[in-house]
């Protein structure tokens, strides 16, 4: 049986910035390549300022390469105008921050829907709701439904964050330091929590973090430094 192609290509992504100056552009990302399978796990890791956010912001379409490739299910995503590319992260990638980014306004359930909202997909928000209650109690979180996200705690927040990033099952789930925020037991049990989703859902997963308890827990580790990006050796992922 032929191998199945990997879910996600970069090849010699290159990031410019204007500099302050106006003289020479400063790079932060300098020829990265890469490449990720279905189901996968990458942890990203390396200094402040070393540009590992720029990076998972390309990857998510957030921004755009200066220079090199990202394909996605083989699409080449430099191809798509700015339409095309909302839906892409609409419908295959899901992301996390640092901060939850909920809306306080909504009740934990509303906002877990919220990108349901944006699909055009048929029956999409009919299955939805049926699913956003599987995964809130799978996270712990079935009695919290009608909670707005100032009577959560940090921790619990963080969980409907995630939750909300699987709504539309998306292929890739891109978590930008999703532990940095919380107290030492919320991370752990956060980190494992991501662990499970990511073989649970079968949803590729790339964590960019500064904590290596939680980089460790990924079946994979790379290291960006001055803007380059090298594999360290594979880790034995969620057995640690």
């Amino acid at each position: 049986m032929s191998k199945s192609p990997p879910l996600l290509v970069l090849e010699r992504i290159t990031k410019d910035f204007p500099s302050l100056s106006g003289a020479t552009p400063v790079q932060i990302l300098r020829n990265v390549s890469i490449k990720v399978s279905d189901a996968e796990s990458l942890a990203i890791i390396g200094p402040s300022g070393s540009g590992k956010s720029t990076l998972l912001n390309v990857i998510g379409t957030l921004d755009r390469p200066t220079r090199g490739s990202i394909t996605l299910e083989g699409d080449d995503l430099a191809k798509l105008d700015e339409d095309s590319l909302a839906l892409v992260r609409n419908r295959k990638i899901g992301f996390v921050f640092q901060a939850h980014h909920l809306l306080p306004q909504c009740s934990v359930l509303e906002n877990v829907l919220l990108p349901t909202l944006a699909s055009d997909l048929p029956n999409r928000i009919e299955d939805s709701e049926p699913r956003a209650r599987r995964l809130l109690d799978r996270v712990g979180l079935s009695a919290r439904l009608s909670h707005r996200p100032g009577q959560l705690s940090g921790g619990e927040r963080q969980r409907v964050a995630v939750v909300r990033a699987l709504i539309n099952a998306p292929k890739l789930l891109l978590a930008d330091e999703p532990t940095g925020a919380l107290d030492r037991a919320s991370a752990e049990n956060l980190a494992q929590l991501l662990v499970e989703l990511n073989r649970e859902e079968g949803v590729a997963l790339i964590v960019v973090t500064h904590s290596m308890q939680l980089a460790k827990r990924m079946r994979r580790i790379c290291e960006l430094t001055d803007g380059d990006l090298r594999e360290l050796e594979s880790t034995e992922g969620d057995k640690l």
